[in-house]
Parts: C-alpha cells; structure tokens; sequence
C-alpha cells in the first residue's frame, strides 16, 4: 500500500470534478509504478461505463497489451460500484485499495445500493424486465467455441 498512489487517485478525482466530471479517480499500478490513470467521464463522452476504474483499466490493457492485468493493483479514491468491481475481476487485477464508501457516495447522490439489490433478485423481479430467447439458436457460437483449437481463453 502506497500513500503517493492514493493521493494520485484524490488529485484525479478533484481535476475530474473542477472540469466538470464526477468526483471520481483510480490508477493502476505494476511493478510499484503507475501505468495508467483514469477520472470519471461519463457526462463528457455520454459513455455510462465510463467510471474511473474502467478508463483505467482500459489504459491499462492499452498500455500492456493484455487484457490481463494479473499483478496490478487499483487504487480508487471510492469503493468501486458494481460494475467496475466486475471489470476489476475480470481484468484479474490482484488487489484494490479505495478512500470514501460507497455510503459516503450515497450521499452525494451516488447510490449503488439499489443496483446491489437487484442482484439478490431472481430475474423475474428485478425492475428491468429480462426475457431469454432464441437459445438454440444462439448455443452454435458456443458450440464452435468449445470445438476451437486455438483459442485464447480468457
């Protein structure tokens, strides 16, 4: 855990809230070093995956050209919400340190907490209705993909 890493995270998210984005800022760190920054940009491309985290972690892949970044940290000035903590697990990133809660989000108008509990829902109860369709269909592409000898898994 690195003090200077944390304080980059805050400065990020000031800079993000002073140009007019949320208050929000993460960097990626290999081998004690940053290799990517990122500050919430949802407002200014219109990209709602656009959170601190997942410019960072976009970078991050960019800049090691891997879509794993096993070794890396995360340092986020929030507890990261929902998505960006799949992102966190799916780009393989080994440990995350964070500053405010995501109470402390709640009361700027941040609330996640609905969104946590639709995953305990079944599907059927959840606000957005979900509908499957076409599986037969649609199970050909995993059947190639089960077949396919040369692929990456990820």
């Amino acid at each position: 855990m690195k003090i200077e890493f944390m304080k980059r995270a805050i400065e990020l998210s000031i800079k993000s809230v002073n140009n007019g984005g949320g208050p929000f800022g993460c960097v990626i760190i290999k081998d004690d070093k940053i290799i990517s920054e990122g500050s919430n940009k949802v407002t200014s491309t219109n990209d709602p995956t656009a959170h601190g985290e997942i410019v960072a972690i976009r970078d991050a892949c960019k800049e090691l050209n891997n879509f794993s970044l096993n070794g890396c940290e995360l340092y986020s000035n929030c507890e990261p919400c929902p998505m960006c903590l799949s992102a966190i697990y799916w780009a393989r990133i080994e440990k995350i340190y964070y500053a405010n809660t995501r109470e402390d989000a709640k009361k700027i108008d941040f609330d996640d907490s609905f969104i946590y509990s639709e995953f305990q829902k079944n599907m059927n109860e959840r606000k957005i209705p979900i509908f499957q369709m076409m599986r037969n269909e649609a199970l050909k592409a995993f059947e190639l993909w089960e077949k396919k000898k040369d692929k990456i898994k990820y």
